[in-house]
């Protein structure tokens, strides 16, 4: 422990009542006071504008980093709104009970794997469809939603391909370390998913099923909604490595898997900073179609 000894801030009462009893030899004039008060300002001012650029200059590093426009094609005010409204009434109904639509259409308690994966299949494409029009309603007037899926004019100078595959890396080295990690805290778990594998190994149909779904259909989708919607309308209202955090503990929270949370989350911040950063969505679903691409192909050799 470190004691710092400091001298009294207030003048002893002896020295007070000295002070106090010794008349001021002389008053200040009223333009030493003019000076006095002059240069007070003159140092408030500048000790406040050195604050101001340091946060000024703090703030624009972050905001360097990412290439998005600060106009947003929605309102602030709406953003909420309109993600609780996605969430409770499309990506849960369709993603929980898309499936018992199915079973009750077809009469069958069971689906073989084939036609699960195709269900699947189309309920993703409808989910996204009315994504599509629920953003497109609730963007401002005169707004053409299909720019969200070109790259800003800031971005040309960053190369989204090469971002997408060094973020790919380097999302598998902390997707690799974190499994290391947990398997040491939690303890190990199987890497296959057996029902996925039972749906991989049935047929050819139900492989190119699986591949249009996950490495396509569900990227496309989670991008438009995560990243292209949710960080973009977030970035004007606070840091960039807020809005990156909390829309990536979202997009986790949105998959009601709790084993798998942190991982999503790492997940998460890397699509929301490569896209950030190349001002395109398409580096986001490369790094997130290669990612599930990698995940097939583990759970299919497992």
């Amino acid at each position: 422990m470190i004691v710092l000894q400091c001298g009294p801030v207030y003048p002893t009462p002896s020295k007070l009542s000295i002070q106090l009893s010794q008349p001021p030899t002389s008053f200040p004039s009223p333009s030493a006071l003019l000076c006095s008060s002059k240069s007070k300002f003159k140092l408030k001012a500048s000790f406040k504008c050195s604050c101001t650029q340091n946060e000024d200059t703090h703030e624009a590093s972050y905001q360097g980093f990412s290439v998005l426009a600060r106009d947003i094609p929605w309102d602030t005010g709406s953003v909420w709104t309109t993600m609780a409204f996605y969430m409770f009434n499309l990506h849960i109904p369709l993603s929980f009970g898309g499936l018992s639509v199915v079973t009750w259409i077809l009469h069958e308690p069971h689906l073989d794997p084939q036609t699960e994966v195709l269900s699947l299949l189309v309920v993703q494409i409808l989910e996204f469809i009315a994504t599509l029009f629920l953003l497109q309603w609730t963007a401002k007037p005169k707004y053409e939603f299909l720019n969200l899926f070109k790259a800003y004019k800031l971005s040309k100078e960053r190369n989204w391909l090469l971002a997408s595959i060094l973020g790919f890396g380097f999302l598998f080295l902390l997707v690799f370390l974190t499994s290391i990690l947990a398997d040491r805290l939690i303890g190990s778990k199987p890497v296959n998913n057996p029902i996925l594998k039972e749906i991989l190994l049935s047929n050819d149909i139900s492989k190119a099923a699986c591949v249009l779904l996950y490495c396509i259909v569900t990227p496309v989708l989670e991008e438009t909604v995560y990243r292209g919607f949710l960080l973009t309308s977030m970035l004007p209202t606070m840091k960039l490595q807020q809005a990156i955090f909390i829309s990536s503990v979202i997009f986790s929270a949105a998959h009601f898997s709790a084993e798998n949370f942190l991982q999503l989350v790492i997940i998460g911040c890397v699509l929301g900073s490569s896209y950030c950063w190349t001002g395109n969505l398409s580096s986001s679903i490369a790094i997130h179609s290669l990612y599930n691409a990698m995940t097939l192909m583990l759970t299919l050799l497992s």
